[in-house]
């Protein structure tokens, strides 16, 4: 190629980059993505491996958002919003500042419900209306995902969409349909200093149990 055609070339497709140092950058854009992900995922488990972060929700625990832009965030009964819809929570010890992360049995459901609603049971374990239940079905033990219109009836309720069971969470979340046999457990609650916190351990066991 003449000099003068070599020009053009690099005016029209800007600099020839030999293949040999393409494959370099591209070897080396490889290896920093893959560094920034175990990176990542390095620092999530060592969030999870603290100590304590793998116990049951404790007394005096606050609940801090699981998911989304606002996760770690301390949540007020303020922050939810009457009637739905549903908050997914861990609790966090608020002296050592530990998530209680290590379980996924810790994560609980969070709805916010007209206190007149509640009977007596659930009433007693609310705050402000707010009531807290494990997010883990106790059918077959997949992650409870939805707050949708019941199958019958016109209220909302949980919904576990693996195999459609359903609770309803005014009254201790007892089954309303479906397969599960087995209500969620409740966590407790109560306020200090304007957060929602928790008031005492699971009432009732957590996840699946052999015959649901």
């Amino acid at each position: 190629m003449s000099e003068s055609k070599r020009d053009a070339a690099t005016v029209e497709h800007g600099p020839i980059v030999p293949c040999a140092d393409r494959t370099r950058r591209s070897l080396l854009l490889s290896a920093l993505a893959t560094g920034a992900c175990l990176a990542a995922a390095k620092s999530v488990a060592a969030e999870e491996d603290q100590p304590g972060a793998d116990m049951r929700p404790q007394k005096g625990d606050v609940l801090v958002v699981s998911e989304g832009e606002h996760a770690g965030e301390i949540i007020k009964p303020g922050d939810l919003r009457l009637g739905g819809p549903l908050v997914r929570a861990w609790p966090k010890d608020p002296r050592t500042s530990v998530v209680r992360n290590g379980s996924r049995l810790n994560e609980v459901l969070l709805v916010k419900l007209d206190p007149g609603e509640l009977d007596d049971e659930t009433k007693a374990h609310a705050a402000d209306g707010v009531v807290a239940y494990s997010a883990i079905c106790s059918h077959a033990g997949c992650p409870i995902t939805a707050w949708v219109k019941a199958d019958q009836g016109d209220k909302d309720v949980f919904k576990c969409v693996c195999h459609n069971s359903e609770f309803d969470p005014r009254q201790g979340a007892q089954v309303v349909f479906g397969p599960a046999q087995r209500r969620l457990a409740a966590l407790p609650l109560a306020t200090a200093d304007g957060a929602l916190t928790v008031a005492a351990t699971f009432l009732g066991k957590v996840g699946a149990q052999p015959g649901g």
